[in-house]
């Protein structure tokens, strides 16, 4: 028997409150002050809000307002949207306070916004300049902003935490840190508890040292930092880590000491657990990524690709759980930590739930960092024979370690992982487990024979792009190689198995107690759709196209008795990898709601992208082979691989500069449009590097053409 509509009303305001709406600075500012350790703790009671990253300090991404079900949810339309005045990568979840909405964007910007009409009430731009774009892997997103004790608190791509007035928008802070002139960046959200505010750092492809740092929310004033990475043996930091690092992590570092090696950045999960008063950090890959060049080829490298638990107050080490000692293959333990309490063989247990990129579902006591349980959750991992249950650590698979043999390896999850950073959710109504997934995944890795640290580019220490090293003959693939197979997976984290499957590739996911679960996906790599399935079954039951691809958070919150779903639009910056021959014009990032019966009408589609642009002119083979090993690795994690563009970042093939020696060099060499992010590439190419550069795009854009031409004739 369906529920009618009335009735559904009557339920979320006997949840919620229908109180008139008020969207007014004073509101907003009353209501962010409101917004507490006692209120965050309790963050469930009040389901018509979003008040945490994760929905509440458990991390959980669950709703628990009900009004929008299966039975209704084909009601489901637009509500309104607004659009960003940035085309870059869009990754954040948004926050609901009373009402009022708190979104980041690209370039670290924020918006106040009404969540009833999706007019914003204020913007603050942290005015983060342009070069500093080429300091990390993935554009320069942000994925999200803290509320707390009356202030909006944004970490900007360039290293400065600013605490905001929620009513007005107005800086009431601002601390560095880091030393901007470092190989550094912050794209992850801040997180806040006890009087304090935590945020750690990117840059694990760079060089440097990971940490968290944790500021008082009131002031600013550093409180403690912890690094995740030893610094040079026999020198402390006088910082919160330095016993831990001293006793537990130096003995597993070896070789010769730099200040570039280390990495074990905190860029994106961060939880704050009131029940334990700890908070909890997942940490980054190491660096360089092979273990030959950063610890003499050995060693687990302590605390990278871990769980460190810390006192929140002090910063003091609580315990730590590695998940990838040593790790070679990118397998960042980045991925979201969710806390619940589940009863496990007949025992409750206090769980930290976690699915990080090597492949296997943790299960963490978190009051101790006990190994519960941990299970594969994809299929066709080889990096690893298994995890011993008695020691905690996975049992080495030798032929895994391509740094030892000196030879291409093919590992399984490639280093995108059985599962990256994009939010998973936990259902406390069905005791699920929601996240992306990728059975048989896999990365072919180059070690280089030699390494050298040349800062502000990422040099890794492998053939990073590359199908086959120099001088190796290009592998033929496997006919009878499992293919990927992406889906959205719903585990059972205390029998350790799946419950469903959904086919189809996605990012983030949110579940509700309406049973239902959200997920956003792309479509092409630039528009995209946001889709609800069963959380019982995965049954779709409904979607909508979106004319940007969704990547960053879904939440619900309501207002007036109404139930909201609240999506960030616009590809990830993970995109400006990806190939596709659909390449569309750029267009800017969106924050979409949707309601039942709602009236609005989203922006079209974004039109195709422009011709290729043809350059008569000839060059060398050699000159155009010189620019293609250049541009693999100086322009591919921005501009795509081979060239091909999704078209966030620029499509070089449709640039009309291709068609100009000096404007191209203008660009590539002295920076013309570094404000934008293209920074001055002389110092890293050699004489003519820049030309040669043009010359393969420009045989590149000649295919290009070809293919429009082609494809219209049809």
């Amino acid at each position: 028997m369906k529920t009618p509509a009335l009735l559904l009303t009557a339920l979320v305001c006997l949840a919620t409150g229908c109180a008139k709406h008020d969207a007014s600075p004073a509101k907003a500012a009353s209501a962010a002050a409101q917004v507490d350790d006692a209120r965050l703790a309790r963050a469930d009671s009040e389901p018509q809000n979003w008040l945490a990253h994760g929905g509440n300090q458990q991390a959980q991404r669950y709703s628990g307002l009900d009004q929008i079900t299966a039975d209704n949810i084909a009601q489901l339309k637009p509500a309104w949207s607004l659009d960003f005045d940035t085309q870059r990568g869009q990754e954040a979840t948004a926050l609901v306070v009373d009402g009022i909405a708190y979104v980041t964007t690209a370039w670290s910007k924020v918006y106040a916004v009404d969540g009833k009409t999706g007019k914003a009430l204020w913007q603050f731009d942290p005015k983060v300049n342009g070069p500093n774009a080429a300091k990390n892997c993935c554009d320069v997103v942000s994925r999200g902003a803290a509320v707390y004790q009356g202030k909006v608190f944004v970490a900007t791509f360039d290293g400065r935490l600013i605490a905001l007035d929620a009513g007005t928008g107005k800086p009431v802070w601002t601390t560095a840190t880091f030393d901007p002139a470092s190989m550094q960046a912050i794209s992850g959200a801040p997180r806040v508890g006890a009087g304090l505010v935590f945020i750690g750092n990117s840059g694990g492809e760079f060089g440097g040292r990971g940490y968290l740092s944790a500021y008082k929310a009131d002031t600013g004033e550093l409180a403690w930092r912890f690094y995740t990475v030893p610094g040079e043996p026999g020198k402390t930091d006088g910082a919160a880590s330095d016993e831990a690092l001293s006793k537990l992590a130096q003995p597993t570092w070896f070789g010769k000491y730099n200040d570039y090696r280390g990495g074990g950045n905190v860029w994106n999960s961060i939880v704050f657990d009131p029940e334990f008063d700890q908070v909890y950090i997942a940490t980054g890959n190491g660096y360089p990524w092979l273990r030959t060049f950063r610890s003499d080829g050995k060693g687990d490298n302590l605390f990278i690709c871990s769980v460190v638990a810390l006192d929140a107050k002090t910063g003091t080490y609580k315990w730590h759980y590695q998940e990838t000692p040593g790790d070679i293959w990118d397998y960042d333990s980045v991925a979201d930590m969710i806390l619940a309490d589940l009863t496990i063989d007949g025992q409750a247990r206090k769980v930290l739930m976690h699915t990080p990129k090597n492949g296997y579902f943790y299960n963490l006591d978190r009051k101790t960092g006990e190994l519960i349980s941990a299970q594969p959750y994809i299929a066709g991992i080889n990096w690893t024979l298994g995890i011993d249950k008695k020691t905690g650590k996975p049992i080495d698979n030798p032929a895994a370690r391509f740094d030892q043999l000196k030879k291409p390896f093919t590992a399984s999850p490639g280093e995108g992982g059985g599962h990256s950073w994009s939010p998973t959710a936990f259902s406390p109504k069905t005791g699920l487990f929601y996240l992306q997934a990728v059975d048989y995944t896999t990365g072919r890795h180059l070690p280089r024979p030699t390494f050298e640290y040349v800062k502000g580019l990422d040099n890794i220490g492998t053939y990073h792009f590359a199908s086959h090293a120099p001088g190796e003959t290009a592998p033929s693939p496997d006919p009878h190689a499992p293919k990927p197979d992406a889906h959205l997976l719903a585990w059972d984290p205390v029998n350790q198995k799946a419950a469903w499957k959904t086919p189809g590739s996605g990012g983030a996911v949110l579940a509700t107690a309406g049973g239902l679960v959200f997920q956003g996906h792309s479509r092409n790599s630039v528009m995209g759709e946001l889709t609800a399935y069963r959380a019982d079954t995965g049954e779709q039951v409904w979607t909508h196209q979106t004319p940007n691809a969704v990547a960053g958070g879904v939440i619900s919150y309501a207002i007036e008795g109404e139930q909201y779903i609240l999506a960030t639009t616009g590809q990830g910056g993970g995109s400006i990898l990806a190939a596709t021959p659909d390449v569309r014009a750029r267009q800017v990032g969106r924050l979409v709601a949707f309601k039942l019966s709602g009236t609005a009408v989203l922006p079209p589609d974004p039109p195709p992208a422009g011709p290729a642009v043809v350059v008569n002119e000839t060059w060398s083979a050699a000159n155009i082979e010189t620019g293609k090993d250049l541009y693999l690795n100086r322009c591919a994690r921005c501009h795509g691989i081979n060239t091909r563009s999704p078209n966030i970042l620029p499509d070089l093939r449709r640039s009309p500069t291709l068609a100009s020696q000096d404007t191209w060099r203008s660009i590539v060499e002295d920076g013309a449009l570094q404000a934008n992010g293209m920074i001055a590439w002389k110092a890293f190419l050699p004489e003519g590097g820049a030309e040669a550069i043009r010359a393969y795009v420009a045989g590149e854009a000649k295919v290009e053409a070809a293919r429009l031409t082609a494809a219209v004739a049809q």
